[in-house]
């Protein structure tokens, strides 16, 4: 099943999260590689494709897994945890309807 994994940064925290990118991307590459990986991005604080500076507000993951508590703990060990960028982090069924 798909699972919506949406994350939200803490306030000021764009060093921390430049710093873990290499290895959350890698991971996500892990997930591309299998055929299961749907969509995932960040969400620039403003409006802007290249936020700089004002950095991001949080995450967007969307990917197959076999059951909710794999996903949770997959998203759980992501490098942006461990690093201190997401203040929080929750994960949802996804049913993808279009296109």
């Amino acid at each position: 099943m798909l699972y919506a994994i949406i994350a939200e940064d803490i306030p000021g925290s764009l060093e921390r999260r430049l710093a873990a990118r290499p290895a959350h991307v890698e991971r996500l590459k892990a997930l591309v590689a299998e055929g299961r990986l749907v969509l995932a991005g960040p969400h620039p604080l403003i409006d802007a494709e290249d936020p700089g500076p004002a950095g991001f507000s949080g995450s967007l993951i969307v990917a197959e897994f076999a059951s909710r508590e794999l996903a949770l703990a997959w998203a759980s060990a992501d490098p942006y945890v461990a690093a201190g960028v997401y203040a929080a982090v929750t994960v949802k069924p996804f049913r993808k309807a279009l296109p």
